[in-house]
């Protein structure tokens, strides 16, 4: 395997100034990241501040309505409400011991951007976090919550003021202070060393719940594990100790928009092609031209144009399916899990539970183990204006 990719996907598509900050992580990947210093402070802080191991709940009246056993991963417990503090705190001590003093980060959805503020704050780090102006709006109350935990926060009106465009101009942002900042990606995503580290970050959440499931059921694994795909962390997270295990079907979730014919969608690896967008080869939405088409989906956190390129390998040989989900199927799936369960799922995190509502019949009796990325208040305002 080539250094960097993942079968054909991945690799370093980036300016040559980019290279430095890029080299300095791969080394404090390979001396600070397995050290005992940090390995020690790492654990404690997962368990003291963030509350890991994240419990695994069984869905009675959920998995009696639809005739199978549905378990759900709750990442949505973690403090901060997502599985994005895993990666943020992880990156953010590495920084920290790097010497670093400024933790950078790109956010959708605001839960990465207050993920990253949790880390700084708590690490004693200074927080930029660049978010596009259309998201700003969408998701008020984590720029809020961010603001209040004294980030700084950068409002980017170029292109279609989402993600891609953050994403754009933090990575310039970096390339003027790299000496003292650290760009803490959010996502399973990016030029090497990136999609490595945070998987690195986020594949607790599948040893925890392989374990758990374990425990749970006489040592018997699931026979389906779900979680949805934006950039991809939570899935990569949730499939990566499960890729071994071939009674396992796992299975990806993308957005499908609206579901309309020719409408915008954020699912790539279900129609993309093969391209380079922020420093990565991997799956996209783009035009023949190779220019990036704009991306649609009511859940934020999945409203991304790429998607992380260990997703596009294990798609290519055939080890994950990749699947879509539509706005109102997701939108239903938000509600049925509220009103049967008590638990309000983040609508990106919606996007799986509603794989195994609309999915029913051909799981009639078997396990599945969904991963329930992120809860749900922060998107309440969306669903109001909806509703």
């Amino acid at each position: 395997m080539k250094k960097g990719y993942f079968g054909d996907f991945g690799g370093q598509f980036i300016p040559e100034l980019l290279m430095p900050p890029l080299i300095e992580l791969e080394e404090a990947m390979k001396t600070i990241l397995p050290s005992e210093e940090f390995q020690t402070r790492f654990t404690a802080m997962l368990k003291e501040n963030i509350g890991r191991p994240s419990a695994i709940t069984y869905c009675p009246n959920l998995s009696k309505d639809l005739g199978l056993d549905l378990w759900l991963k709750r990442e949505d417990l973690n403090h901060s409400g997502a599985h994005k503090i895993n990666n943020t705190l992880g990156q953010g001590l590495l920084a920290k011991m790097m010497g670093k003093e400024v933790l950078l980060a790109e956010t959708g959805a605001g839960m990465h951007g207050v993920a990253t503020t949790v880390a700084a704050a708590m690490l004693d780090m200074k927080a930029v976090i660049y978010m596009g102006a259309t998201d700003v709006v969408r998701q008020e109350p984590n720029v809020n919550r961010m603001r209040l935990m004294g980030a700084e926060i950068v409002s980017v009106e170029s292109g279609t003021k989402t993600l891609k465009d953050a994403i754009n101009e933090a990575l310039r942002r970096w390339l003027a202070d790299q000496e003292n900042t650290h760009y803490c990606f959010g996502t399973a995503a990016g030029p090497y060393p990136f999609p490595e580290l945070v998987r690195e970050f986020q594949q607790i959440i599948s040893k925890e719940a392989r374990q758990q499931f374990m425990d749970r059921n006489d040592g018997d694994l699931p026979d389906v594990v779900v979680a949805c795909v934006g950039g991809g962390s939570n899935a990569i997270g949730m499939f990566h100790n499960f890729v071994p295990d071939e009674s396992v079907k796992i299975v990806g979730v993308e957005a499908a928009g609206t579901g309309e014919p020719g409408c915008d969608d954020s699912a790539p690896l279900d129609h993309g092609t093969d391209g380079v967008l922020h420093g990565m080869k991997t799956k996209l939405l783009q035009t023949e031209e190779g220019q990036i088409l704009p991306s649609h989906s009511i859940a934020p956190g999945l409203d991304y144009p790429g998607v992380g390129p260990e997703h596009a390998h294990l798609q290519d040989i055939g080890r994950v399916d990749y699947t879509t989900i539509n706005d109102s199927q997701a939108i239903n799936a938000f509600k049925v899990l509220s009103q049967r369960e008590g638990i309000i799922p983040a609508l990106e995190s919606s996007h799986a539970v509603a794989y195994a509502i609309e999915n029913k019949d051909k799981l009639q009796g078997k396990s599945v183990l969904v991963c329930l990325s992120g809860r749900g208040d922060k998107d309440l305002g969306i669903l109001d204006q909806i509703l």
